[in-house]
This record gives C-alpha cells, structure tokens and sequence, in this order.
C-alpha cells in the first residue's frame, strides 16, 4: 500500500484549529467574475457545485461564486497573499484587461502601488464593484 493510500482524505483528519474553508461571494454573472479573478490570479474555475462556482485559492480556500441577477450586488473587500514572484503578472494582467489598479482601498491614487510593510500591493475592481486586494506581505497586527 503506497504512503497516498494510507493517508487519509483530507475530509477525514480531525480539525486542531478554526480555519477559513469557503466563502460565496456574490455576483450577478457567476461565470464572468469566477474566470475575472482566476485569470488575474493565474488560477483556474473548478467544476459547478450546486448553485456555485468554485475558485480554489490554493491554501484549502475556496471562493464560491453565487450569481443573485435579481438583486443590487453589496461591494464587498478580499484581500489575497500572493507570491512576490507572480505580483507583477498579476497587474500586467490586469492591465491587459484594462482593468486600473490603485495603491489604496479608495481608489484615488490609479495605476500605482503600494509597499506596505515591505512588500507590494494594489486595488482593483471586480465586474461587480468587489474591492480585490493583492499583496505580497500580511499586515503587521499589533
């Protein structure tokens, strides 16, 4: 029996510590903002799941996009730890998709970036007015 088959499924090993899983995040076109984020984040849209669309962020994470096409969508903010590595492909990307990008959550200072805490970041808008975040470092939490 190899090692993967005497490990057990993720689903079957106990819990130790509260832990993010998933999140909906609502939108009014599932299939628009799922493949907007996984193509800015250099990730893919996983399979329909019930009423969702999933994007797996990598860390056990998993954005469920929910479409709700009858109702106003609330802005909401979500903020992504990326590998240095990869941040400016991401705003390349965003810049191909004309999308600007801001080095503040307001959005006042366009097509810059920000280095807090030693490392970058920027905003930017989803089709439905979510406020995306990427940075390369965690804040400093006192």
């Amino acid at each position: 029996m190899s090692y993967e088959q005497q490990r057990p499924h993720a689903s079957e090993r106990p819990v130790t510590a509260v832990q993010l899983n998933h999140t909906a995040v609502y939108a009014s076109d599932r299939h628009l903002s799922a493949e907007f984020i996984a193509a800015i984040l250099g990730l893919t849209v996983g399979a329909p799941f019930g009423p969702f669309l999933p994007v797996d962020l990598g860390n056990g994470v998993t954005l469920d996009y929910y479409e709700m096409r009858d109702e106003p969508i609330q802005s909401q903010h979500y903020a992504f730890l990326v590998p240095d590595a990869r941040f400016d492909a991401m705003t390349a990307r965003l810049e191909a998709v004309g999308v600007t990008y801001y080095a503040d959550p307001s959005h006042t200072e366009p097509g810059r970036i920000n280095r807090l805490f030693g490392g970058r970041g920027a905003y930017f808008a989803d089709p439905d007015g979510h406020n995306m975040e990427i940075m390369t470092r965690p804040y400093v939490r006192p």
